[in-house]
């Protein structure tokens, strides 16, 4: 299943070469809503893997981002002892700029969603 958020890139950090064959990259975007006369902040971390982590090079640090991604959740056991992991993995990341209409004009980048195959097993 896949979901999008919109808001502002803060962070990115650098690609992690966790393998010889994986590698992930993670970003950070800040979302604020106006909630019944408050305003909530949240900052939400991405994680990108394989041909993905290039995706957050097309992109300025306080650009207005639409992310897709999806949630994948892990269950790791390491010493007798069980742990679960959730990961916002990112597929496809477009710059949202406001239109002379109004509306929203947005940039496509990255229109595939990651390949079914990848197997995450990692246990962080």
């Amino acid at each position: 299943m896949s979901y999008e958020i919109t808001g502002k890139l803060v962070t990115v950090f650098d690609i992690v070469q966790r393998t010889e064959t994986f590698k992930t990259r993670e970003f950070v975007i800040e979302k604020s809503e106006d909630i019944g006369g408050r305003v909530i902040t949240n900052y939400v971390k991405f994680q990108c893997v394989q041909d993905k982590t290039a995706m957050p090079d097309r992109f300025n640090i306080g650009d207005d981002v639409k992310v897709q991604f999806n949630i994948k959740g892990t269950k790791w056991v390491k010493d007798g002892r069980e742990n679960y992991i959730t990961n916002l993995d990112a597929w496809r990341m477009e710059t949202v700029k406001l239109g002379q209409t109004g509306g929203n004009d947005s940039v496509n980048y990255n229109d595939m969603p990651p390949p079914a195959d990848i197997v995450d097993d990692l246990p962080f």
